[in-house]
């Protein structure tokens, strides 16, 4: 193969390939270097000029000429007179030889060895750039365009033609693809698997939603309002905290702006995700109201050593105080970092019952257990669902449903 043909099929694909003329350079010089170790052992004598533009490679070695009869004359840098003068017969001891080598001089099979060197180099400096950029991006929202879909995960490729991977466990539940549409996400981590970067995407990470946030509210992108924290369901409900360092500043009312402007287009973009923005505070009893908004809560017990606080409301807050599928109470416990149990108040002209009246049926240790989360009466264990009876005390299932069972046959006996 002419050396022309080679450097210049290299430089074309290494442009296609967005290869910068110093790194191509670097690459090809490194190339040539090796085959000559191979075929010479070394190549300290060798000089090597390039020419990308024209395709033009020269490679020179350089010998000092010896005396055919010197201990000197094995050694690499080293040519015997007789042998110098072959090459041009006025040539004599002391003076330097520099011979060029042609690019057939290697053989067929190391010029063939090296076309796919060059090419193998630059997909791996390819996928180290991949790696680099897209390592400096994560946390980043990025768009790409959906390629393939599967089951498990759907393929996008960016403007330059790098796959990017969004798993299904990254995906909003409601999110659906078609082939050419474009997808907004957040860069969540990038993994090297068998040597090949594989980028992977996130729409339910809440770093996407604080981007998303930036994207839509200047104030929080110039740092005048800071997102304290950020909880979500994916896709269904969410919680942010924000607080403004400019007391002229509504945290909340930026965020939502003028009718709602500014969170709208934030929750068209997640699917209809239901966004509760609160103003943060270091007043926790004030925090935990805010979080379980819009419930209003009459009174609560905090027990920060246990990480549990105990809130009690008005019979017709608790399903909001609760949420759809627990959503709001999750959510909230979250987003303050206690785990809240909510108490049923006990309206004064209801007819209730002590737990203690319960002793000849239920053990004392288990009316203890009850006592100890705040369920000193009949009607406010029957208040809490099975579900966390069992998550909230450290009754086994089968005695939560026996003491279920007790209190309201209590209840059935004086109706009937």
């Amino acid at each position: 193969m002419d050396s022309s043909i080679l450097i210049e099929s290299f430089a074309e694909f290494a442009k296609f390939k967005n290869i910068d003329r110093p790194t191509m350079m670097r690459i090809l010089e490194d190339v040539f270097r090796t085959m000559i170790r191979k075929k010479w052992g070394t190549d300290e004598n060798f000089d090597i000029i390039l020419n990308v533009e024209k395709g033009d490679l020269e490679i020179w070695r350089n010998r000092e000429i010896v005396d055919d009869n010197s201990e000197d004359i094995w050694d690499h840098d080293k040519i015997s007179l007789s042998e110098a003068q072959k090459i041009e017969p006025d040539f004599e001891i002391g003076e330097e030889v520099a011979e060029e080598i042609k690019l057939e001089d290697f053989g067929r099979r190391a010029v063939l060895t090296a076309r796919q060197t060059l090419i193998q180099r630059v997909k791996d400096l390819e996928k180290d750039l991949m790696y680099q950029k897209y390592k400096d991006l994560v946390g980043e929202i990025i768009s790409g365009e959906v390629y393939q879909i599967w089951n498990r995960e759907v393929m996008l490729v960016d403007p330059e033609d790098n796959e990017l991977i969004l798993p299904k466990a990254e995906q909003i539940s409601k999110d659906r693809y078609r082939k050419g549409d474009v997808v907004r996400a957040v860069v969540h981590r990038v993994e090297i698997v068998n040597g090949t970067p594989r980028i992977i995407l996130s729409r339910t990470s809440p770093v996407f939603l604080e981007r998303l946030f930036e994207n839509e509210v200047p104030e929080i992108y110039d740092g005048l309002i800071i997102i304290k924290n950020i909880v979500r369901e994916p896709g269904e409900r969410a919680k942010v905290a924000v607080e403004s360092y400019d007391d002229r500043i509504d945290p909340v009312g930026a965020c939502v702006g003028m009718k709602g402007s500014r969170i709208h287009s934030i929750v068209r973009e997640l699917e209809n995700e239901n966004i509760d923005v609160i103003n943060y505070t270091d007043n926790l009893e004030l925090y935990i109201q805010r979080a379980l908004s819009p419930a209003k809560i009459s009174s609560m017990k905090i027990n920060e050593e246990e990480g549990r606080v105990s809130v009690f409301l008005k019979p017709d807050q608790v399903s909001l105080a609760i949420g759809k599928g627990g959503q709001n109470i999750k959510l909230a416990s979250r987003l303050v970092g206690l785990e809240i149990d909510v108490f049923r108040e006990q309206e004064e002209y209801e007819e209730d019952i002590s737990i203690d009246e319960f002793s000849d049926e239920i053990e004392d240790w288990v009316l203890d257990e009850l006592k100890r989360i705040g369920l000193d009466t009949a009607k406010s264990v029957l208040a809490v669902t099975r579900e966390d009876l069992v998550r909230r005390t450290e009754l086994e299932e089968e005695t939560v449903d026996e003491v279920l069972s007790i209190i309201r046959q209590e209840f059935e006996s004086d109706n009937s």
